[in-house]
């Protein structure tokens, strides 16, 4: 079974118990941290995946770590996948259940890639022509440069691509020609 697969229904019910507790801002808020520590830290990742630390380390670790940041709510679901062997999926759960969180709200993260980074007056320009092809009320964007797309940007939101970059048009004239 995947990784994506297993780590979905924990998700789904983090945000079930956060919307039924009305803390969904709270929890959300909380996996936000959790999740950048994940990034921040490989450290903590190796730990909480190795299989030979027990459960109470993991657990002493997690609450000197998270303890003072995050709600006890969320430190009991931490606590409940620690318990259930399922911590070293942790980063892939709080990535699903942020999805989840955003979903709800009607907030779609936008990963943007353009080759010179973009001023604020874009950004918004580009959020707002988002927000009328997605009907979201709120698009949030994960801006990222790459100078090898030459010119323009790539927009990813969910499974759409929307290339209008120099390199991508490059490549669909290839294409076009055999080449």
């Amino acid at each position: 079974m995947s990784v994506v697969k297993i780590a979905g229904p924990y998700a789904e019910a983090l945000l079930e118990l956060a919307v039924s507790n009305s803390s969904l801002k709270e929890t959300t808020n909380d996996m936000n941290i959790v999740s950048q520590f994940l990034a921040n830290s490989s450290d903590l990742k190796k730990f909480l995946g190795n299989p030979l630390i027990t459960r109470e380390a993991k657990k002493n670790v997690i609450k000197d770590i998270l303890g003072e940041q995050i709600s006890l709510v969320s430190l009991k679901f931490l606590m409940l996948l620690v318990d259930r062997g399922r911590i070293a999926i942790l980063d892939v759960i709080s990535q699903r259940f942020l999805e989840l969180s955003n979903k709800k709200d009607s907030i779609e993260i936008a990963k943007v890639t353009s080759a010179v980074p973009l001023s604020g007056q874009q950004q918004k320009a580009l959020a707002e022509k988002l927000k009328v092809i997605t009907q979201a009320k709120q698009i949030k964007l994960a801006l990222k440069v790459d100078a090898q797309l030459i010119g323009g940007f790539t927009v990813e939101i969910g499974s759409k691509l929307i290339d209008t970059s120099i390199r991508g048009q490059l490549k669909q004239i290839s294409s076009l020609l055999g080449a």
